[in-house]
């Protein structure tokens, strides 16, 4: 069985590198809690933020060029570079692991999951979820939760 989409990658990691990496966050929703005037910042940092997939793709996409570079230019084993990046993300889209991800995740890249995390954590703490009155319509109340997870 393969495992859920939004957990493999943490699944997949040494334990003490996630922990660091919940601890960082924590520290940071520490520090946005004394400071909320700087809420609005760090939200804009975390739109910028490259998660996990992200920086696999474009390392793959990078690596794979390269290798048909080499292969077109100089000697076609190169040719095998790309065929083995392809196995990785195929590796990585099934179990959630490829031999980059240790690599990246000791470096602090966090999965989608782990921005929302912090995401929601600021968005709350700048008071974005705002209680729906009872007996509101529903489209009242589906614009007020869509305005507080955007």
């Amino acid at each position: 069985m393969l495992p859920d989409t939004t957990t493999r990658v943490e699944r997949f990691t040494a334990e003490a590198i996630n922990q660091r990496i919940a601890h960082e966050t924590e520290e940071r929703i520490r520090f946005y809690a004394a400071n909320p005037h700087l809420i609005h910042r760090r939200l804009k940092e975390l739109d910028a933020e490259w998660d996990m997939e992200r920086t696999l793709e474009t390392n793959a996409a990078g690596v794979a060029l390269v290798g048909a570079a080499l292969g077109a230019l100089f000697n076609k084993r190169f040719y095998s570079v790309p065929a083995l990046v392809a196995g990785f993300l195929l590796q990585h889209a099934l179990q959630g692991w490829s031999p980059p991800v240790p690599f990246f995740r000791r470096r602090g890249v966090r999965t989608a999951t782990e921005i929302e995390r912090e995401r929601y954590a600021l968005k709350a703490l700048r008071g974005d979820f705002q209680p729906i009155a009872r007996g509101a319509d529903n489209d009242t109340a589906t614009a007020t939760v869509l305005r507080a997870v955007t």
